[in-house]
């Protein structure tokens, strides 16, 4: 048994079987709460920064037009469910346009304008 080559532990099993182990002790770890919880920050940070790895070693999946297409269309049927977001959108997006066509002085009559009315409302 002098063999480096040898495979023992681990290394000698499968992936299958060590990704059953890992998920094993990763579940162990959240019953005992020891497991880190991410936050969404934290998560997006580790997610982009797998991707940039995945993509400098090459392996990073390579989506076909159909795929873009089929994972734009989902994101946009989720995000199009919140109507408060979709709402906000399109205020800014209203607001955008008509300061785009209005002179300089009538755009800061009319938000001078709304600002009284808003500190109206307030008192």
């Amino acid at each position: 048994m002098t063999d480096r080559d040898e495979r023992r532990g681990f290394a000698s099993m499968d992936e299958q079987r060590r990704r059953e182990i890992a998920s094993e002790g990763g579940k162990a770890s959240h019953q005992r709460g020891r497991a880190h919880e991410f936050n969404s920050e934290e998560a997006r940070m580790a997610g982009r920064k797998g991707g940039q790895i995945a993509h400098q070693r090459g392996k990073a999946h390579i989506f076909s037009s159909e795929e873009a297409r089929t994972a734009g269309r989902k994101g946009g049927v989720e995000v199009s469910r919140d109507r408060e977001h979709m709402s906000a959108i399109g205020r800014k997006g209203g607001e955008r346009a008509r300061d785009a066509q209005e002179p300089d002085n009538a755009r800061q009559d009319r938000q001078d304008s709304q600002n009284r009315r808003r500190a109206e409302a307030r008192s």
